[in-house]
């Protein structure tokens, strides 16, 4: 009997031996895979990709994926040196960590990914996203590769800019220079060839000044098509929807887009990549590999992420009518109409009739027991406020100091400069005048930040008055921007499109938005990279607004939901467990609503819930 199951052990293990290289590799192949981005992941563009093809492996049930993401930068960075020592950075890294999978973010990734697989990852296939056809055929990449191809034409952005401009008889092109165009590079032959009876005008590589001129003055009948400016020619960088906000800020012509993040910002939209599709697709070839299939039998193949979509704000400003856009387009930010944002309101006026006597019960009860409830622990709440603001105050004083240090700084040298004109024998009294118009401007400059300081510190008796939620929102993100910086968080505020009225306490309302971010941005502190908080105003419905403020951390653990507003509860080691606490405090004494959730892409978010003024 012994001797039959050495025998039969015997045989499995020589089938095994015996069979294909390529099979054992996939049969033992690491559930891992590392995303190597060309561009900077903090970018929302990039950033959305990345969010679908975290919840595509999110979702994949099958064995649990390990992902590790690298953002090349290739925008900004270049080179034989930056990529050799990117590519001796990757080796030591990752030495002892395998990869099953590689997972490619544009073209100039798989072109470096390709150069660097026989020394990195000899035996990992290469999933590719953000290719374009002509980049395919020219990189012709081996059996390993695969990936969805993007079909970009400048044809299509030709035909949304006829969608939008009845007449059309030139575009504009907009954008960085196009060897630097990580994307849209292969537009330049396209262009050149000519669209019949379209003239074509490049704004290509020029300076922000020069290009904010140039569109402020463009003849009628005539579109810009946007494809990413990345600088503003003077060594500053930022990320090419902010570059959009300013461009569209001057142009007198509506502005054609080639990606659905660049719609916030001023596009009026085309015929637009949609990112999470192109990470998520990229994610499901990829982790079809993870289980055992051979990329082989994964051909690469078109990737449908391009959509019809528009922006109804811009088609407003433009006059543009729906009847003239493509089939199936798909219009974004489009505001209620009239039956659609009264409706519910004649159906709740009846309801009320029926439950009157008792809804008039339940708030006279919730009444009387929220005043009694007031009057008990006002003078705590105060106390515990005030120590709170003061701890808030001294997070942030480094931003406190920096945002003084400049108007002061200036302020000291517009005064040494008055001073050396009087001493000349003919002063220039006009350049006197205007160097003590700087002073007066920088003057109150700096009294504005101490106001706001004071403000935040001073105790005083709560107080409501009407005001705008969505200026709350920009005051606190502005005095949150350089700490934000120095910890190295990106912040992105989207507010409102409508005015936000509410009754309340601008100061204590403030403190609750400080205390929500700064406990984000602590939550994040032992993330590497990819920190991001983004802030929203929203209407809900006719009666109340929402403020949200998310993070990209490691959230809540579940079981900890339910207790993150009690008082003295904290997970940081220097907290004093009352920021949350007191945010409850003053959201409830606001007639309001405050809750935390985990989202499902990761990272957690917290909503605070105001009544309108009537």
């Amino acid at each position: 009997m012994g001797k039959a199951i050495r025998l039969s052990g015997l045989i499995i293990l020589l089938a095994t031996l015996l069979l294909p290289a390529g099979l054992r590799a996939q049969q033992m192949r690491p559930h891992s895979m590392l995303v190597l981005d060309q561009s900077d992941r903090r970018g929302p563009f990039y950033y959305q990709i990345f969010v679908g093809l975290r919840d595509a492996v999110s979702a994949h049930g099958h064995a649990p994926t390990t992902v590790y993401t690298e953002s090349l930068d290739l925008n900004r960075f270049g080179g034989e040196a930056y990529q050799d020592s990117f590519q001796r950075f990757l080796e030591v890294k990752y030495r002892d960590r395998p990869i099953g999978v590689v997972v490619v973010v544009g073209a100039a990734a798989l072109e470096l990914a390709l150069r660097w697989r026989p020394q990195l990852w000899p035996d990992a296939p290469i999933v590719f996203a953000l290719v374009e056809e002509a980049d395919f055929k020219r990189l012709r990449p081996p059996a390993y590769v695969t990936g969805g191809i993007l079909d970009l034409k400048f044809k299509d952005a030709v035909s949304a800019a006829r969608a939008v401009v009845p007449n059309l008889k030139t575009v504009v092109l907009v954008g960085a220079e196009w060897e630097r165009q990580v994307i849209f590079r292969n537009w330049k032959d396209q262009a050149a060839a000519g669209i019949p009876g379209v003239d074509i005008i490049e704004i290509v590589g020029r300076p922000m000044p020069d290009i904010v001129a140039r569109v402020a003055a463009l003849p009628d009948h005539s579109a810009i098509v946007y494809t990413g400016l990345y600088s503003d020619g003077k060594g500053n960088y930022y990320p090419p929807s902010d570059a959009l906000a300013f461009v569209a800020a001057k142009a007198n012509r509506p502005i054609v887009v080639p990606a659905e993040t660049f719609l916030e910002p001023g596009g009026v939209g085309g015929y637009v990549l949609v990112p999470s599709l192109i990470g998520a697709e990229a994610a499901q070839r990829a982790l079809r590999i993870l289980d055992g299939e051979a990329p082989e039998n994964l051909p690469p193949s078109v990737v449908g992420a391009v959509k019809p979509i528009f922006n109804w704000r811009q088609m407003e400003r433009w006059e543009v009518s729906e009847a003239s856009l493509p089939q199936g387009s798909e219009i974004r930010f489009r505001e209620p109409g009239f039956l659609e944002r009264y409706r519910w309101r004649a159906v709740a006026l009846a309801t009320a009739v029926l439950v009157q006597s008792l809804l008039i019960a339940f708030l006279l009860h919730e009444r009387h027991m929220r005043r009694k409830a007031e009057v008990e622990s006002s003078n705590q709440q105060s106390q515990l406020a005030h120590i709170n603001r003061q701890a808030t105050a001294g997070e942030l004083s480094s931003s406190i100091a920096h945002e003084l240090n400049q108007p002061l700084g200036s302020i000291l040298t517009n005064a040494e400069t008055a001073e050396l004109i009087l001493a000349s024998p003919t002063p220039d009294l006009q350049e006197v005048r205007e160097i003590i118009s700087d002073i007066k401007r920088d003057d109150l400059r700096a009294s504005e930040v101490i106001r706001r300081m004071r403000s935040l510190l001073k105790r005083a008796p709560f107080e409501k008055k009407e005001i705008d939620l969505n200026q709350i929102m920009r005051e606190a993100f502005d005095f949150l921007k350089l700490q934000a910086s120095s910890r190295n968080v990106a912040i992105y505020l989207q507010t409102s499109p409508q005015t936000l009225r509410v009754k309340g306490d601008p100061v204590q309302l403030q403190q609750v938005i400080l205390n929500l971010a700064v406990n984000s941005m602590d939550a994040m502190a032992k993330m590497p990279y990819g920190r991001t908080i983004i802030g929203r105003t929203e209407l809900n419905g006719e009666a109340s607004a929402v403020i949200s403020i998310s993070d990209s951390g490691p959230g809540i653990p579940q079981d900890r939901l339910n207790e993150i507003f009690d008082p003295f509860f904290t997970t940081k080691e220097q907290g004093m467990g009352i920021g949350l606490s007191i945010a409850r405090t003053i959201i409830l004494a606001h007639s309001g609503q405050i809750w935390a959730e985990n989202q499902s892409g990761g990272g957690a978010v917290f909503h605070l819930s105001l009544p309108l003024a009537a």
